[in-house]
C-alpha cells in the first residue's frame, strides 16, 4: 500500500508540474476575438491555457497590460502603439505578427470616389493613429495632398491640398459605421465594419493594399516580458495554420494573415 500511495503521490506531481500555463490576453469584440478565439484553441494544444478578456475601447487594452492586469494583448498596429507610448510612457512592444485588416473608406450615398461632391463631410477616426492611416488612405486616391515626410501618422494639420474642399470630421471609430448616414462617406477600420454590418470586400470604395501593408496587427507584450516561452507560445499558436484556414473561410479575404 505504501508503494502504491508513493506511486499515485509521484503522477499527481508530474500531473501538476506539467498543468497548463495560464495567460490573459486582451482583444477587441467582434471579428478579432473570433480569431483569438482559435488561437486560444491551438494554444491549448500547446499546453497553454489562454483566458480572453474582451473590450469595446482601444484605449483600455494597453493600459490593462501596462498595468500587469494582462499578460498580453491582440489588437493594435504599430503606429497606434507608438502614439500611446508617447502619450502615455507605456514599456510595451511588438512580439508577432498576427492579423492585417485593410482600412477602407465607405459610404451610403456614392459608389465611386469621382461622385464625391464638392464639401462632402468625410468621417475619420479620432484616435492619432487610426485618423493618421485615414488622412494616408485618402491621400493615396488623390483626395488631399499631406506634407512630405509625415509618414504613418500625419495630422489635420498636414493637408497641404484639399481640392475638392473635404470636410474631416473626427469621431470615435467604433461610431463611424453608425453614423455614416451623417456623412458623405467615412473611413473605417475593417473590425468597427465587421461589427457594423459592413462587408469590406463589397461595401468599401477604397481599401489600404493588401500585399505590404504597414498596418500589420501583433501580439504585446510588457518590454520585461517579451522573451517569456509561454508568450512565444501564443504567437505560434497565432501564426498556425487552423488560425490562417479560419481567417480564409469566415472572412475570404476582408482579414489576412500578417505573419
Amino acid at each position: 500500500m505504501k508503494w502504491t500511495l508513493a506511486i499515485v503521490l509521484a503522477a499527481g506531481l508530474a500531473m501538476s508540474a506539467h498543468a497548463a500555463e495560464k495567460i490573459k490576453l486582451g482583444v477587441m469584440a467582434g471579428a478579432e476575438e473570433d480569431i483569438a478565439q482559435v488561437a486560444v484553441n491551438v494554444a491549448k494544444t500547446k499546453g497553454l491555457d489562454v483566458q480572453l478578456v474582451v473590450f469595446q475601447d482601444y484605449v483600455l487594452p494597453n493600459a490593462a497590460l501596462d498595468a500587469g492586469e494582462l499578460d498580453a494583448n491582440a489588437f493594435q498596429t504599430q503606429p497606434y502603439l507608438d502614439a500611446q507610448i508617447q502619450a502615455h510612457g507605456y514599456h510595451i512592444v511588438s512580439i508577432g505578427w498576427t492579423i492585417v485588416e485593410p482600412i477602407g473608406l465607405y459610404s451610403k450615398k456614392v459608389h465611386k470616389l469621382d461622385d464625391l461632391p464638392q464639401g462632402a463631410k468625410i468621417g475619420i477616426p479620432n484616435d492619432p493613429a487610426n485618423g493618421g492611416r485615414a488622412l494616408n488612405l485618402l491621400a493615396a486616391n488623390g483626395l488631399i495632398t499631406l506634407a512630405p515626410g509625415k509618414g504613418l501618422n500625419p495630422s489635420l494639420l498636414d493637408i497641404t491640398a484639399n481640392p475638392k474642399k473635404l470636410k474631416l470630421i473626427e469621431l470615435d471609430g467604433a461610431q463611424l459605421p453608425r453614423s455614416l448616414d451623417d456623412f458623405t462617406a467615412a473611413v473605417v477600420n475593417t473590425n468597427h465594419a465587421l461589427n457594423g454590418g459592413l462587408d469590406p470586400r463589397k461595401d468599401s470604395i477604397v481599401q489600404e493594399p493588401r500585399v505590404g501593408n504597414p498596418y500589420g496587427n501583433f501580439v504585446a507584450a510588457r518590454t520585461k516580458d517579451k522573451d517569456r516561452p509561454a508568450l512565444k507560445t501564443l504567437v505560434e499558436a497565432y501564426q498556425s495554420k487552423e488560425v490562417a484556414d479560419f481567417m480564409e473561410s469566415k472572412f475570404k479575404g476582408a482579414i489576412l494573415p500578417a505573419w
